[in-house]
């Protein structure tokens, strides 16, 4: 045999040989994936645990890695990331969602790769505007320490009365519930978005407390520094569970619901998972759990029966849903930081 096919079959063999042995290491990295979703803190993030076990035994090799994390620090990762973004899906309320589809670093969501996409409900999909899927809604309703409040509030009107002047926390306006309360004032004495001044002169007239947090409003209504406040229902729900004095009420015309979106972030390296992962958020498994103690997420999709305990934080029936008001993100998302600003001259300790 000519020495040069002699030295080619002894290469073409080494070469087999060699991608023989390297076929268990190419196999073994090709397995092992790790998805990164930007989460919630705290037990708010249990529901994505629990769904990120149930994928992970489905795909063996994959690792779902879940951070929490506040939208800006995360936004501004993925801006300054050369090539694949670090994250590959992150929720958004409303008012960073406009922003995330508007400068593109979500993507939009492709219904015929999500089987559960048909059962949301229209307006939440019209609300999302083709980009992620709305996966849960929480409310801004009013809580209150019931050790300083014997007949709890039914409207939001009720902020105002004389005996709980000076007694009322706000949140400061740089989170979508400051924005939210904002709005609220605005609206309950004949504001609008479009016309915020009703509502500026509402909260000073509060003589208010200022919450830089949840967490903090929460804190000054244990050590009852403030009777009651706008706040998060899923906050509200949480202290009560762990026996605090906190109440929680859908004060009239109807508490305010803010839509959490699930987006895959532009340049993700798996999409495929990604779409999977937002379509079991979706499902009837995943939004039931997710309606329960502690955690008392409104659902997006049809069919979802909301338990006992949840009821006092989450509509129920028909009527309690047609009462919840909205807020018109794309006349008050680009104005944020003028309103920063202009809370933080009004109410500056």
């Amino acid at each position: 045999m000519h020495p040069k096919i002699i030295r080619r079959n002894f290469l073409q063999g080494a070469a087999g040989v060699a991608l023989g042995a390297m076929a268990p290491q190419l196999a073994r990295a090709q397995e092992a994936r790790e998805l990164v979703i930007v989460s919630f803190a705290g037990a708010l993030q249990e529901p994505h645990q629990w769904l990120a076990r149930r994928m992970e035994a489905r795909h063996p090799g994959l690792r779902i890695r879940l951070v929490p994390s506040e939208s800006q620090d995360v936004v501004a990762q993925i801006k300054a990331a050369q090539g694949f973004s670090p994250y590959d899906a992150m929720p958004n309320g409303e008012p960073p969602h406009l922003i995330g589809s508007r400068e593109g670093y979500i993507q939009k969501a492709d219904p015929k790769t999500l089987a559960n996409y048909a059962n949301v409900f229209p307006d939440f999909v019209q609300k999302s505007q083709g980009f992620g899927v709305p996966v849960s809604y929480s409310l801004i309703g009013i809580a209150y320490n019931d050790k300083l409040v014997k007949t709890p509030p039914k409207a939001w009107t009720d902020l105002w009365k004389p005996e709980y002047r000076g007694k009322v926390g706000i949140p400061r306006a740089s989170s979508n519930l400051g924005l939210g309360a904002l709005v609220i004032a605005a609206k309950a004495f004949g504001g609008s978005e479009d016309n915020l001044d009703p509502g500026w002169a509402k909260l000073q007239e509060l003589k208010p407390q200022v919450g830089r947090s949840p967490t903090q409003l929460l804190q000054m209504l244990e050590r009852e520094e403030i009777a009651m406040a706008p706040l998060w229902n899923n906050d509200a729900a949480g202290a009560a569970e762990k026996g605090l004095p906190i109440r929680f009420i859908q004060p009239d015309p109807g508490p305010v619901a803010i839509i959490s979106f699930m987006s895959a972030v532009s340049k993700t390296r798996h999409p495929a998972l990604v779409a999977e992962w937002m379509n079991e958020l979706l499902s009837t498994e995943y939004q039931t759990m997710a309606a329960r103690a502690p955690y008392f997420f409104g659902p997006t999709v049809r069919g979802i029966v909301i338990p006992e305990a949840a009821r006092p934080y989450t509509p129920s029936t028909p009527a309690e849903v047609l009462r919840l008001q909205s807020v018109d993100w794309s006349k008050i998302a680009p104005v944020r930081g003028k309103i920063v600003e202009q809370f933080d001259r009004l109410f500056a300790s």
